[in-house]
């Protein structure tokens, strides 16, 4: 470590490689941390304000309310997802909230912390933070108004979803989990945040048959669900995750956005 004394000269900054790396980290804000404990273990999403701002805002005031503490996994699928957020613990509830409009796809800017995966088609795939996206490419921006391209969350392992009734803009307080990847959902659900860790939990929730719909018997609960803003400074985790452009170096020449998992390092809590 470099230390400058009193009247020294200012210390040398570190060489490029030690910068290099700092720059492939960033720490997640605690205002978009959500923190759901469960007593399979501890699971920590990073919710996504760019890609559904409204979303995001309804889980951060009612895990902050304490309205999820309690509540079942009601419906979970193995190797494709967990639901919750049912006061009623029957897939049939909600919050006294007002529905949501549906946030399938979001406008992005150069500024969203966006980088691609390799790809030699027309379609453009990668990580806006640690979400997985697919979007229009950023040539694009030069030819819009707002200085923006449509883009949409996917539904890969991890990826955090809003559940709905038939009506597109029937979500509320329900959200599901994935455990595995479903393509069907892009598009069809919104998708605004992901796991960083604690997959090992969700997998370990009791489960129903994907032939029962997941209706789970004896579900398990979700203990506490707040935001990691809302915590006291001794019990809130702090996060490191991988820079979107470091892990998808990381991983090669995958083109595959779902096969990349940033590496998160998670300390206290």
């Amino acid at each position: 470590m470099a230390v400058v004394l009193a009247g020294a000269l200012p210390a040398l900054a570190p060489p490029p490689a030690v910068a290099q790396a700092a720059s492939e980290w960033r720490t997640v804000a605690p205002e978009n941390l959500l923190v759901i404990d469960t007593a399979k273990g501890r699971v920590l999403v990073e919710l996504s304000p760019v890609a559904a701002p409204n979303h995001v805002e309804r889980i951060r005031t009612l895990a902050d309310q304490g309205f999820y503490d309690g509540l079942k996994f009601h419906r979970v699928i193995p190797n494709f997802m967990a639901q919750t957020g049912d006061p009623q613990g029957t897939g049939q509830g909600g919050s006294e909230l007002p529905d949501l409009k549906a946030e399938f796809t979001f406008r992005r800017g150069a500024d969203a912390g966006f980088a691609a995966v390799p790809t030699t088609g027309g379609t453009v795939t990668g990580l806006m933070g640690t979400l997985p996206i697919q979007t229009q490419p950023d040539a694009q921006m030069m030819v819009t108004a707002d200085f923006k391209v449509t883009a949409g969350g996917l539904f890969c392992t991890g990826v955090l979803g809003m559940a709905r009734a038939g009506s597109p803009d029937s979500a509320n307080s329900q959200f599901f989990l994935m455990t595995g990847e479903r393509d069907i959902l892009n598009g069809q659900y919104t998708a605004f945040g992901r796991v960083l860790s604690g997959q090992e939990a969700l997998r370990a929730l009791k489960a129903g048959s994907e032939a029962d719909d997941g209706k789970v018997t004896d579900p398990d609960v979700m203990t506490r669900v707040r935001m990691a803003s809302a915590m006291p400074e001794g019990e809130r985790p702090t996060v490191r995750v991988q820079t979107a452009a470091a892990a998808i170096a990381q991983a090669g020449n995958t083109t595959n956005v779902c096969s990349i998992q940033p590496t998160v390092e998670v300390r206290g809590g």
